[in-house]
């Protein structure tokens, strides 16, 4: 969703359109798909920004670090010497995969180079006071950091929610986050909720004072629900008070970009279980948050100039606007 629509509004001028934090979903023991540009190709990836959940002030991007020993000029001198060697294989030009590797390569140099692609990160600018109401946490700070990308002009932000390992592996069955095969209720209002309320109130709020939230839509999604019936055997069953993985039915939440507020679009039905009334597919909700960006036109073209449609199935969801 992001590389779409990164690819389809005007370049940045410092900053990638596209940019996720603290981290790589599911790194470094796995990736988990969906977070990536695939045929859209490498010029549209996401630029990861890696948080720190000891220093939550610290964000670095792990793709741009220089060595200690290597200065911006040092840098740019090592840059004009590839200038020069590249010039002498113009033929190679020839050829994209070419093009889009010293296109890569531009690219790079500029963001190293540029103050403001730190600036827009750190987090450390901003009032105490402020930070404190988002919660001087790795998550509150990463949202903090998302409205300083969208007050710089960023199109696309993603934060995924990081999780405390140490503290809920044990106490949740999970790992950290809001996975909870094991004691569900407890793990949501002690540690999960308490957490998500405060930095995700502060964001909507800090936009709505800078008079952001009307043009920027937020969108809080989940790559599943929790089985409504209760009891994990991860967790002991009944008695561990867990909830397993459930496919087939979660909510969304949407506020700004247009949105009127205050609405539940569609329900389940009794059990929690299924869709009811208005059913929903994630191509739908895909296609409302394009609508959003006023991105209609989702025709691409593939390496050898041959057309295909980056999402077919699905529509926008006019009534929520």
């Amino acid at each position: 969703m992001g590389a779409v629509v990164g690819s389809r509004r005007p370049r940045h001028p410092q900053l990638p359109n596209f940019i996720t934090l603290p981290q790589k979903e599911g790194a470094p023991a796995y990736t988990r798909p969906g977070q990536f540009a695939a045929r859209l190709g490498l010029e549209h990836e996401p630029l990861y920004i890696e948080g720190d959940s000891k220093a939550p002030l610290k964000f670095h991007v792990p793709a741009l670090q220089l060595r200690a020993d290597t200065p911006g000029a040092r840098l740019v001198e090592r840059h004009s010497l590839l200038r020069e060697l590249d010039a002498n294989r113009r033929d190679f030009e020839a050829y994209a995969s070419s093009r889009n590797w010293t296109a890569q390569q531009q690219r790079a140099l500029s963001l190293l180079l540029s103050s403001s692609t730190t600036e827009a990160f750190d987090v450390a600018r901003e009032p105490a006071t402020l930070r404190e109401r988002y919660g001087e946490n790795v998550n509150g700070m990463s949202l903090l950091a998302a409205r300083r990308l969208v007050e710089a002009g960023v199109p696309f932000i993603t934060v995924f929610w990081r999780g405390d390992p140490d503290k809920l592996n044990k106490k949740c069955a999970s790992g950290g986050g809001w996975d909870t095969h094991g004691n569900n209720f407890r793990c949501l209002q002690e540690d999960l909720l308490p957490e998500f309320d405060r930095a995700f109130s502060a964001l909507i709020e800090d936009l709505a004072q800078r008079g952001l939230l009307d043009q920027t839509l937020l969108m809080i999604t989940s790559e599943m629900g929790r089985k409504p019936k209760i009891g994990d055997p991860r967790s002991g069953g009944v008695s561990g008070a867990g909830r397993d993985h459930w496919t087939h039915c979660l909510t969304d939440v949407l506020a700004g970009g247009g949105i009127r507020g205050g609405q539940v679009y569609g329900s389940s039905d009794r059990f929690a279980e299924y869709p009811a009334n208005n059913p929903v597919t994630p191509a739908d909700v895909t296609k409302t948050v394009f609508r959003a960006m006023g991105i209609d036109n989702l025709e691409a073209y593939d390496k050898q100039n041959r057309p295909y449609n980056l999402l077919a199935e699905g529509a926008p969801l006019e009534t929520l606007f």
